[in-house]
């Protein structure tokens, strides 16, 4: 199993819209993704490992696929959409990894 994660930095000034990033922007992934998102999931970062620390991340999200291959291709063709839509609920660069699944 594949998983794409993508990371927001927080950085104390950026623009970050939970609400839309969870009730729209996730769900056009989903649907556009079709059978290469077997499922989903969001992280908002509540805290550092230091207690009263800030977090690493202001949000997070992670897609399982079942191969890098079918990720790859789903993400390809709708990558513009996709893209567009981020100014629509942040001002962060995002940092993408797509990893192996290789425990659990």
């Amino acid at each position: 199993m594949i998983k794409m994660s993508v990371y927001y930095p927080a950085d104390g000034g950026s623009r970050f819209d939970h609400d839309y990033y969870r009730t729209r922007h996730m769900p056009l992934i989903q649907e556009r993704f079709g059978d290469a998102c077997l499922r989903c999931e969001i992280d908002k970062g509540l805290a550092g490992s230091e207690p009263g620390s800030a977090p690493a991340f202001v949000a997070a999200c992670h897609i399982y696929s079942p191969s890098l291959r079918t990720l790859q291709e789903a993400r390809g063709r709708h990558r513009a959409e996709i893209v567009a839509d981020v100014v629509k609920y942040t001002d962060i660069a995002p940092i993408v990894q797509i990893s192996e699944i290789v425990g659990g």
